[in-house]
C-alpha cells in the first residue's frame, strides 16, 4: 500500500509493542491507542519515535467516543489510514469457574475484546472506503492525492488484522468470557472479510498460542509443564516477536488472492494428534 499509516490498539506492551516496533521498522506511520496516560508510556513512545513517526492516543476501546477520537486524531496527524491491527485485549480479573462467572466480568471482557474491535473496524473500514473513492474522483490536487492515496495497482485499499487467541478453539472453563470473546473475534474476521473483499480491503486473523507476556506470567508454571509434556510440537514459549513477524507477512502484499484466513502462531498446538 502506498499509504503506510497503521493503527495499533494496545501497541505499547506485549504483543502490541512487538508489532509496533516491526511496523515502524517497515516504514509505517504509527498511531497507537492505549488506556495508559501519556507519561506512563512515554519511554516506549520515545523509543519508537527514534525509528519513525508515532502518535499515541489515550482512550478506552470500549467507548464509542474514544474510538472516534482515535480515528480523528490519526487522520489529523497522518491524513489517512491503511492498516488496522486490533490487538488490545484483556483477561478476566478473576479466573472464575463457568458457574461462578459474574455478568460484570463478562461485560468487561466482551466489550474490550470483541465489541470495541468490531466497531473500531467498522469506522476504519468506512474511512478506507472513502479514501479509495476519493482517489477515483476527478479534480484532486497532487498534494491531496498524495495524502489520501491508499490503493496500489494490486487493488488493495487497506488491511485489517485481528489478533485473537488459541482460546477461540480451546475450552478454559475458568475463563469462559475470554474464550467467547476470542471465538467472536474469529467470526468477526470472516464477516468483515466477506463484506470488504469487494472494496479491496483484506481482513485476516492471527491466532497466538502460549505467548510470553505479562498476561501469561501468572500461569507460567502451568504452561511450562504442558510444554515439557510435549503438548506443543514446537516445544517452547512463543515470543511477541513471533506475532510481529506474522503481521509482517500479512502486510507484505504477497497474499493478494486471500482474505478471511487465520494464521496460527502457536507452535503447532492446533494440530490434532492421535
Amino acid at each position: 500500500m502506498k499509504t503506510k499509516t497503521a493503527m495499533v490498539t494496545g501497541g505499547c506492551r506485549g504483543i502490541g509493542l512487538a508489532v509496533s516496533r516491526q511496523l515502524v521498522l517497515e516504514g509505517y506511520n504509527l498511531s497507537i491507542m492505549g488506556t495508559s496516560k501519556g507519561e506512563k508510556v512515554q519511554p516506549v513512545i520515545d523509543e519508537l519515535r527514534q525509528k519513525g513517526k508515532v502518535l499515541y492516543v489515550s482512550g478506552d476501546i470500549r467507548s464509542g467516543g474514544d474510538r472516534s477520537a482515535y480515528l480523528d486524531a490519526t487522520l489529523a496527524k497522518f491524513g489517512s489510514v491503511g492498516l488496522l491491527v486490533n490487538n488490545a485485549g484483556i483477561a478476566p480479573e478473576v479466573r472464575a469457574d463457568l458457574l461462578e462467572m459474574s455478568e460484570e466480568s463478562y461485560d468487561r471482557v466482551m466489550a474490550t475484546n470483541l465489541k470495541g474491535p468490531f466497531f473500531l473496524s467498522q469506522i476504519v473500514a468506512r474511512q478506507m472506503i472513502r479514501q479509495a473513492e476519493n482517489n477515483q474522483s476527478e479534480g484532486q490536487t497532487a498534494e491531496a492525492d498524495q495524502a489520501a492515496k491508499t490503493a496500489d495497482n494490486s487493488g488493495i485499499n487497506g488491511l485489517i488484522i485481528n489478533i485473537s487467541s488459541v482460546s477461540a478453539d480451546v475450552v478454559s472453563i475458568n475463563r469462559g468470557e475470554y474464550c467467547l470473546s476470542k471465538t467472536g473475534l474469529s467470526m468477526m474476521t470472516r464477516l468483515f472479510a466477506a463484506r470488504l473483499a469487494g472494496k479491496g480491503i483484506p481482513v485476516f486473523e492471527i491466532k497466538p498460542g502460549i505467548i510470553e507476556t505479562d498476561m501469561t506470567a501468572g500461569v507460567k508454571q502451568k504452561y511450562d509443564h504442558l510444554i515439557e509434556q510435549g503438548q506443543f510440537p514446537i516445544a517452547r514459549w512463543g515470543k511477541p516477536e513471533d506475532l510481529a513477524e506474522a503481521v509482517s507477512l500479512l502486510i507484505s502484499g504477497k497474499l493478494r488472492y486471500s482474505t478471511g484466513d487465520c494464521l496460527h502462531v502457536d507452535g503447532g498446538y492446533h494440530i490434532r494428534q492421535l
